[in-house]
């Protein structure tokens, strides 16, 4: 007797990749199973990083990266999707191509532009195209403060009243959604601003004292995907579940020493603690 097949949660992360494993792809996948999900990519970008910084990007050719989504999309049912780092105008344009083109299930922008080094990982010329091409088709799009700022053209929210503005507008801006991460921000509690067209919901965590935070903004709008890829439909209850992973991926990966510099997340917390 055949056994048969269960429904398969499938993630597709559509990102650039990590060798040093704790942002990218490489954060997304183990975040996707983690939290019971299938992972799929679409690479965007290869770097050259570790925990101290980023030497080199090298971007991948546009009618490759189309190649891999259709390929992928002619064998496999997406059901939940996310973007990070795009790179340039170029790859946004071609990504955005690719989600009108492909039925791939809500869509979580990560507007990725800095990694936690420093490192500009987003060409000027592409946040425009991210504001007007991406943002329109996104469920959900997940800027911290520094890079809501850059998409608004504002200055940095410096109050939890201010990223509840911001939210609102990347929202009038298109965004079906906004969660504005204030984990760059100050002060005992991390504190999320989630604006929805159900209304503004915060997300608290209490900041953890570690500097093994390489990836955390990746692995946050990965855990979200992961969610709503099992077929949550509440964006309040997915940032909140998400929130809560990667809180205790921080608190475990207090202890990790991968690196000199801002080392990983512990992703795979749950199958050993």
């Amino acid at each position: 007797m055949t056994t048969p097949l269960r429904r398969t949660p499938v993630a597709l992360s559509i990102a650039g990749s990590d060798p040093s494993g704790g942002a990218g792809i490489q954060a997304d996948l183990k975040t996707f199973s983690a939290l019971g999900v299938y992972g799929t990519t679409i690479i965007t970008a290869l770097t050259a990083q570790n925990t101290q910084g980023v030497t080199g990007v090298h971007t991948v050719p546009p009618a490759f990266i189309g190649l891999q989504a259709d390929t992928l999309a002619a064998d496999i049912e997406v059901t939940a999707i996310k973007t990070g780092m795009l790179g340039d105008a170029v790859t946004v344009a071609t990504v955005v191509g690719i989600l009108k083109k492909h039925e791939f299930g809500p869509v979580v922008v990560d507007p990725v532009m800095v990694a936690t080094s420093g490192d500009v990982l987003l060409a000027p010329d592409a946040i425009a195209a991210v504001r007007n091409l991406l943002v329109p088709l996104a469920t959900l799009i997940t800027p911290n403060l520094h890079e809501a700022a850059q998409l608004l053209g504002a200055s940095l929210a410096n109050s939890v009243e201010e990223m509840e503005a911001q939210a609102q507008r990347l929202v009038a801006s298109g965004a079906r959604s906004a969660l504005v991460k204030g984990g760059h921000a100050t002060g005992d509690m991390a504190i999320d601003v989630l604006v929805t067209p159900h209304g503004i919901s915060h997300h608290a965590a209490p900041r953890i004292d570690t500097r093994n935070t390489h990836g955390t903004g990746c692995t946050l709008s990965a855990a979200i995907t992961a969610e709503l890829a099992k077929g949550e439909t509440r964006l309040d209850t997915a940032v909140a579940r998400a929130k809560d992973y990667l809180s205790q991926a921080l608190d475990a990966g207090r202890t990790l020493n991968v690196g000199h510099g801002c080392g990983p997340v512990d992703h795979l917390h749950v199958f050993h603690h």
